[in-house]
C-alpha cells in the first residue's frame, strides 16, 4: 500500500488555515471569564452566527471547519469572506457558500437520521472527496489504475499472524526494555517547533513530563508563550495561537493528549485501552503491524509499528464530530538512545486544520520537574 496526498491542499500551502482558526471569532469571551474549573466553551458562546453547529465545544468545532476544508479541497474563504483575511469578524458574514453549507448539513442529517439510525456514516467527504463538485460519473483511471490504499482505516480485516501482546512486547524492547523504561520517572527536552500558527518558521519549545502520564509544552511564539498541558486527566490549550484565551480539550481531542503522555511513558501501553485489535499494512511501501485500541465511548485509535525495528512510527485517531469522524494523524521518527531507552526526536502531527513538526535537540532523562508545570495555564491573550 502507498500513502500519500492525492493532491497539495491549498490550505495547507498557503497557511490559511491558521488564519481561520485564529481569527474567525468574533464574539471573544474575555481573558478575565476564564475560571480554575472552567466547562468547555461551546461554540455559540464564542463564535458570532452560529446556527447549525450549536451546543458543541471549541475544539470539536475546529474539527468540523476541517472536515469542511479537508472534503472540499479548499481553504476557509472558499466558503467565508475573502475579506476575512484581514477583517476578521467577517468569517461571520452568511455568505451564499455559508448558507448553501447549512443546507448540505441538514440533508446530510437527513440522510444519516433515515438511512442510519443518526450515525454519521454519509458525510461531506462521502461525496466530495477533496472537491468542491462531487463527482457523479465513474472515473476509469480510479477503476484500472493502482489502487489508492490509505493505511488510516478505521475498519481492516484482522490478522492473526501476531497477537497484541506480541506486538507491544516487541515494541517495549525495542525501546530498551521493561526494567530500563520502569527507571524512566521524568524528563525535559527543548527543541524547535513549526506549523501553520508560526507561519512554519522555527521556534523555541520545552517540553515537561513525568510517568506516568503528565506532560507538557511550551512553544515560545513571538507574540507570547503558548501552552499544551495535560495532567493525566484533563488538558488545556492557552496562548496567542488558541482560538480562546483558553480551551478545555474534550473527547478524542483530550484523549490525544492522553495518548501523547503515554507514548512518552510506554511502559503502561498494554493498559491503554480495553479492547485490541491486530492488522497488517504498509506506510510508504514499508511493512507495518496496526495494533486498534478501542475504549468506551470513543473511536478507535491505530498504532502503527514497523516489522523491521518493532518501534511505533505512527498512530491515528479519529474525534467524533456532528459531520463524521475526524483524524489526526502523528508521526514518529529519529529515536535515539537516552539513558538507555530510545525515544523518538522527531514527530509530525496532521489535522484537517493544522499541522506541526517537533525536533528536539536535548532530552535530558529523569530531571527535576515541578509539579505546577502540570497544572490549568493562565489564560492567554489570543491575537487580535
Amino acid at each position: 500500500m502507498m500513502f500519500g496526498r492525492r493532491h497539495p491542499i491549498v490550505w495547507a500551502a498557503t497557511g490559511a488555515a491558521i488564519v481561520c482558526l485564529l481569527g474567525v471569532m468574533t464574539a471573544r469571551v474575555s481573558a478575565r471569564q476564564a475560571g480554575p474549573a472552567q466547562a468547555p466553551l461551546m461554540s455559540e458562546n464564542l463564535f458570532r452566527n452560529i446556527e447549525v453547529l450549536k451546543g458543541i465545544p471549541i475544539d470539536t468545532f475546529f474539527d468540523v471547519m476541517g472536515m469542511f476544508a479537508s472534503s472540499m479541497g479548499e481553504d476557509c474563504t472558499f466558503c467565508h469572506s475573502k475579506e476575512a483575511v484581514f477583517k476578521h469578524e467577517a468569517f461571520a458574514d452568511p455568505t451564499p457558500r455559508i448558507r448553501r453549507a447549512r443546507q448540505m448539513i441538514a440533508m446530510m442529517k437527513s440522510i444519516n437520521e433515515t438511512n442510519f439510525g443518526g450515525r454519521p456514516l454519509v458525510t461531506c467527504f462521502t461525496c466530495h472527496r477533496g472537491s468542491n463538485s462531487p463527482v457523479t460519473a465513474p472515473r476509469l483511471s480510479l477503476q484500472y489504475g493502482a489502487p489508492d490504499d490509505d493505511p488510516n482505516v478505521i475498519n481492516f480485516p484482522p490478522d492473526t499472524g501476531a497477537s497484541t501482546d506480541q506486538i507491544l512486547d516487541r515494541y517495549l524492547q525495542a525501546l530498551g526494555g521493561t526494567a530500563q523504561l520502569a527507571r524512566l520517572s521524568s524528563f525535559t527536552a527543548r527543541g524547535t517547533y513549526s506549523g501553520f500558527d508560526t507561519a512554519f518558521k522555527e521556534v523555541p519549545v520545552d517540553i515537561y513530563a513525568k510517568a506516568p502520564n503528565q506532560r507538557t509544552w511550551i512553544i515560545h511564539m513571538a507574540e507570547g508563550d503558548s501552552r499544551r498541558v495535560f495532567d493525566g486527566r484533563n488538558g488545556w490549550w492557552a496562548g496567542p495561537d488558541g482560538p480562546a484565551p483558553i480551551e478545555t480539550l474534550t473527547s478524542g481531542n483530550l484523549d490525544r493528549y492522553r495518548l501523547e503522555a503515554i507514548v512518552a511513558f510506554p511502559a503502561g501501553i498494554k493498559q491503554a485501552f480495553s479492547r485490541w485489535k491486530v492488522g497488517r499494512t504498509a506506510i510508504d511501501d514499508r511493512p507495518v503491524r496496526i495494533v486498534q485500541g478501542t475504549n468506551a465511548g470513543l473511536l478507535p485509535v491505530n498504532l502503527y509499528f514497523d516489522n523491521q525495528s518493532g518501534l511505533l512510527v505512527r498512530w491515528v485517531r479519529w474525534n467524533e464530530t456532528p459531520v463524521g469522524p475526524v483524524p489526526t494523524e502523528i508521526n514518529y521518527d529519529d529515536y535515539r538512545d537516552v539513558a538507555g531507552v530510545k525515544m523518538p526526536f522527531t514527530w509530525t502531527a496532521s489535522q484537517t486544520y493544522m499541522q506541526m513538526t517537533i525536533k528536539l535537540s536535548a532530552i535530558q532523562a529523569n530531571a527535576p520537574v515541578d509539579a505546577a508545570m502540570f497544572a490549568q495555564p493562565t489564560p492567554g491573550t489570543p491575537r487580535p
